[in-house]
């Protein structure tokens, strides 16, 4: 996915924005970077990789030598940001967090207007943001520029530009991820997450609505494009990216999470297996909270059978092998053994996307003792690759557990009903989930249905981007 943070004040903000960013760390897991500009310094950069190295100790060294009352930040799964680009708009930093789907179409059309270049980067691809720059950069202002590359770029794009004298802030053109603005005496910070902002002494303002763009400077804010009237935010920032204390459109995370796991548990009230649970539990850490929701509507005991070991390695999924991905998430989970040998258990977890990971954390759990072992997943069986952000690494739908299932099922034929499949209530989606369910040796397996998601969120259905369960935009 990824993060921005940003500030324009009457003071240095150097270690405002060197927390504000640190505090979207969850958001991201490869690069990590900081722009800040002063009137005598000028523009200053630094970019590292994260990916063994949290970003609070990679950049220490780093914000204590920058000066400047002004400057923006991000954290990424994708390439190195922010970027520092001079161009007939005068110099200016930028950084991005979204998705473009018709990149070679964009860098061919910009060769064929100039003889420009772009530096490549990972498996020959150009750098997202380097190429919104080049979009901006075809415009005569900035503003014009930021509303031109969110019009000709297919995906999504919410953007941060700095300049000498101005930060300007853009949210994509549906509103798939927020854009928040903080206010104090001192001037305003925009975020992707507003805890970032309020922790540092700012208060709400402002939410962007979707397409916005606004220019700040610490004397004041500035609308220069209005909100569209359509919305369609990403609901995996609730059950899966969100903080536990972040709200998006008013509605929480963690309240969010509590409401999803009471859902349910409604689903299961007339199941037999609940009288012979021992304890309900999360799969750490966004499972947790469904958890804590699915024990109290049940009535069955919450507990936490194992602990994730996260000293070193905050987020399983951080290194670039998927080897070493699936032995740091099985190295991480330390047993309880007297509330996993011979229980009865039932894990919440966010998502079910591949599959590996669940199925080590099973298998883990069998190993250690567990007499069953019952699955829930927070969101409905994922059918489609998100087009929009990047939420996995994963490139081609077979990638997915679901979509891997049905072709083993029905080949070709299964993948033309694809919505059978996500109904749970329907023969081909019982008979996926049971497949699934036999895969990865569970006792028993269940999906969020799509109305319990959306209930859960709280807002008009709508608003709400759904693609990667229904395909439909």
């Amino acid at each position: 996915m990824g993060g921005f943070f940003g500030i324009t004040a009457k003071r240095d903000v150097v270690m405002d924005i060197f927390f504000g960013v640190d505090y979207h760390s969850h958001l991201g897991t490869n690069w990590g970077g900081m722009a800040i500009y002063d009137e005598t310094a000028g523009f200053q950069r630094a970019v590292h990789r994260i990916e063994n190295t949290p970003f609070r100790t990679r950049f220490e060294p780093d914000a204590l030598e920058m000066i400047g009352s002004s400057g923006i930040g991000s954290i990424s799964d994708n390439e190195p940001k922010p970027l520092v680009v001079r161009s007939h708009l005068g110099t200016y930093a930028i950084t991005t967090v979204g998705r473009i789907n018709n990149e070679e179409e964009l860098v061919n059309r910009f060769f064929e207007k100039c003889r420009g270049r772009f530096m490549l980067w990972t498996g020959g691809k150009v750098n997202a943001t380097e190429l919104v720059a080049a979009l901006i950069d075809e415009c005569d202002t900035i503003p014009a520029g930021i509303r031109h590359a969110q019009e000709t770029i297919d995906g999504s794009m919410s953007i941060l530009v700095l300049t000498e004298s101005e930060l300007y802030a853009a949210r994509d053109l549906m509103g798939r991820i927020p854009v928040l603005i903080g206010e104090s005496d001192m001037g305003y910070a925009v975020s992707f997450e507003s805890f970032a902002y309020q922790k540092l002494g700012f208060t709400d303002h402002k939410n962007l609505g979707p397409g916005e763009v606004v220019r700040l400077t610490p004397e004041g804010l500035e609308v220069l494009y209005q909100a569209g009237d359509k919305m369609k935010i990403c609901a995996f920032l609730w059950t899966y990216y969100g903080y536990p204390n972040s709200h998006y459109e008013g509605v929480t995370v963690e309240s969010m999470r509590y409401a999803c796991g009471r859902i349910l548990a409604e689903q299961d009230k007339d199941t037999e297996f609940i009288e012979t649970l021992d304890y309900v539990a999360g799969v750490p850490d966004s499972g947790t909270p469904c958890a804590i929701g699915y024990a109290n509507q049940s009535g069955v005991q919450f507990a936490r059978p194992f602990i994730k070991y996260t000293p070193t390695w905050p987020r399983s999924f951080m290194p670039g092998s998927a080897k070493v991905r699936n032995l740091v998430a099985k190295m991480k989970l330390v047993p309880v053994d007297d509330l996993i040998r011979d229980k009865n258990l039932l894990f919440i977890d966010d998502s079910i996307v591949r599959g590996t990971q669940i199925r080590e954390t099973v298998d883990f759990l069998r190993n250690s003792g567990a007499k069953e072992v019952h699955i829930r997943s927070a969101c409905p069986p994922i059918m489609h690759g998100c087009k929009y952000l990047h939420f996995s690494r994963s490139t081609d739908n077979l990638d997915l557990i679901t979509r891997r299932t049905i072709q083993e099922l029905e080949g070709a034929v299964g993948q033309a009903h694809l919505d059978e499949y996500a109904d749970s209530t329907s023969e081909r989606g019982k008979t996926m989930i049971e497949a699934i369910c036999k895969k990865l040796k569970l006792s028993s397996l269940g999906y969020q249905s799509l109305d319990g998601l959306i209930e859960s969120i709280g807002i008009a259905p709508d608003k709400i981007c759904t693609y990667c369960w229904t395909g439909k935009e």
